[in-house]
């Protein structure tokens, strides 16, 4: 699980205690670099501004961004002969730009699944580097939330639709947060990805 601009691992390690999965290991990697506003706090890149920068193709070639990506790609690479755990049995999730990044990184490897929690996507997608086929997604956004707008989401899941991708899609009353509804679609989708990779 892959925590947002200005957390830490620690803030998103919290969710494993809320989650009735005894028999799955979780790892929260922490983002590369310092926020700039909290000594605490990590990111994996710096924010723009203009959100509709993130839609712009030169946002893809971000210094931040592509260290964070480089990093973060060669660390779940290592993950098989760490934990003995295949990617193929391996769930990445992330929230807001820890969203962003599972997907930005999560569909370019067979993942069991992705979990995207009021993240967005660094668009264009570049579907030349895609996994085939790519793994099942769920998303969760909050109808209220004033930092990602609602509208990311509705975008990512109409692209990934486009794209022949299995989507459970949630909208929910709440903000840019993570609410107890949102740990239950969490608990249902992994136990039901479990099921197809035993």
């Amino acid at each position: 699980m892959l925590h947002g601009w200005g957390a830490n691992a620690q803030d998103v390690a919290t969710l494993a205690n809320y989650l009735d999965l005894p028999d799955y290991q979780f790892l929260f990697p922490e983002a590369p670099f310092p926020h700039p506003y909290s000594s605490e706090g990590r990111m994996w890149y710096g924010l723009p501004n203009d959100y509709s920068f993130f839609s712009r193709p030169e946002f893809r070639q971000q210094p931040e961004l592509q260290k964070s990506r480089l990093e973060l790609m060669e660390w779940l690479r290592s993950l098989e002969s760490t934990t003995g755990v295949p990617l193929s049995r391996t769930i990445l999730g992330g929230f807001s730009q820890g969203g962003a990044m599972t997907l930005d990184i999560g569909l370019q490897l067979p993942f069991a699944a992705l979990m995207i929690l009021s993240g967005y996507l660094h668009a264009p997608l570049e579907v030349d580097k895609l996994a085939a086929p790519i793994s099942p997604v769920l998303i969760v956004h909050g109808r209220q939330d004033q930092v990602v707008p609602l509208r990311a989401a509705q975008q990512v899941h109409e692209i990934l639709v486009k794209l022949g991708v299995r989507v459970q899609y949630y909208e929910q009353d709440m903000g840019h947060e993570i609410q107890p509804i949102v740990l239950s679609h969490m608990q249902s989708f992994v136990e039901e990805i479990g099921t197809r990779t035993e």
